[in-house]
């Protein structure tokens, strides 16, 4: 059975920095375009970075120059580097594996909540 473990989520002032990670299970998932994906209140899920096998990454373009996403196959982990973080950026983060802008899995991971607040 698929899962994802998200974590590297907290409650930060606007400005600050957060590093979230992911980690699948099973190694198949190497071959995967992986993406992290954030729900707010309120709203739908949507998704906010890709990163492909070979390392291509794609952005929302809001959030081009502030994100980044990466992945290390040797740890079967990616990551979400957020810099410059505002209030609208306040949202449950998940991760999940991706084709042609849409999630493969239907199972989803607890997500890690982030917060950005003063």
């Amino acid at each position: 059975q698929v899962h994802f473990v998200e974590s590297g989520g907290g409650l930060v002032q606007p400005g600050g920095s957060l590093r979230l990670s992911c980690v699948p299970s099973g190694s198949k998932f190497r071959y995967y375009t992986m993406g992290w994906y954030r729900q707010a209140p309120g709203k739908q899920r949507e998704l906010i970075a890709e990163v492909s096998h070979d390392g291509t990454t794609n952005y929302l373009d809001s959030l081009k120059g502030r994100f980044t996403i990466s992945r290390d196959l040797a740890e079967n982990t990616v990551y979400l580097q957020m810099n410059d973080l505002k209030p609208e950026d306040t949202a449950v983060y998940y991760c999940n594996a991706v084709v042609a802008g849409t999630s493969v899995f239907d199972s989803w991971g607890q997500g890690t909540q982030v917060s950005v607040s003063s």
